[in-house]
């Protein structure tokens, strides 16, 4: 991943920013830095909040990181993995329906959604939910396509 620009935003872009995460995830980011960073060759960009990666723009949706999520848990959009779902989870896999326990109820396909596991409570990876998440718990199907997790290039990738 390289960087193509990178810039500051504006103060109406930040409420707009915080809006919008405060509306999906129920999350309130704070802090004195918003920096935006454009990547080329990926489908992410962006943007340090006082110089971490927390939030990230899929398809121009904003959204929480890995490391974002587990700074600022999200109250909403949260699916729940078992342990044995934890190992997949974390190297990118998919998620299937055995794998989990508990999902918002308020899902709905195409939504970005955080994937936790279930002893900690810690996010592992970050997806797109192809089914509505009242539809998640089952026995059989993949539920979330993999879209960010730990140990990726976005996870790993240093500015």
């Amino acid at each position: 991943m390289h960087v193509s620009s990178r810039h500051h935003l504006r103060s109406d872009a930040i409420s707009d920013l915080q809006a919008s995460l405060a509306d999906s995830l129920g999350v309130d980011i704070e802090g004195d830095s918003f920096e935006l960073v454009e990547l080329d060759d990926t489908p992410f960009d962006i943007v340090l909040v006082d110089g971490d990666k927390l939030v990230a723009y899929v398809d121009d949706e904003p959204f929480l990181t890995v490391e974002g999520a587990n700074e600022f848990p999200p109250a909403r959009g949260v699916v729940t993995v078992d342990a044995g779902a934890v190992s997949f989870v974390s190297n990118g896999a998919d998620v299937m329906r055995p794998g989990i326990v508990e999902a918002d109820a308020d899902i709905a396909v195409g939504d970005l959604v955080a994937i936790a596991e279930e002893t900690h409570g810690k996010v592992l990876a970050i997806g797109r939910a192809l089914t509505a998440g009242d539809d998640m718990v089952g026995s059989s199907g993949k539920v979330i396509e993999s879209v960010h997790y730990v140990g990726d290039d976005l996870y790993t990738f240093s500015v």
